[in-house]
């Protein structure tokens, strides 16, 4: 389960970075905090979430997280 400022956190920093980037980027689940660990509860969950849960590499399309994210939002 995720937390819903998370999701829209990680929608944000997706539509962000592809702006910026372009539809190929690629992020880590580091992207969406800042260099200081100021929530380490969030930072586990995210972890948790991209490590565990869904097994992704350290990096990932921005697009694909993004569109897992959204679909979990409706769900």
């Amino acid at each position: 389960m995720m937390r819903d400022s998370l999701r829209k956190k990680i929608i944000e920093i997706c539509n962000n970075k592809i702006e910026q980037k372009g539809s190929n980027v690629g992020l880590s689940f580091y992207a969406f905090f800042a260099n200081k660990n100021d929530d380490p509860q969030l930072l586990m969950e995210a972890a948790t979430w991209w490590i565990m849960e869904n097994k992704f590499d350290h990096f990932e399309k921005a697009v694909k997280i993004k569109t897992i994210v959204e679909a979990l939002e409706a769900s």
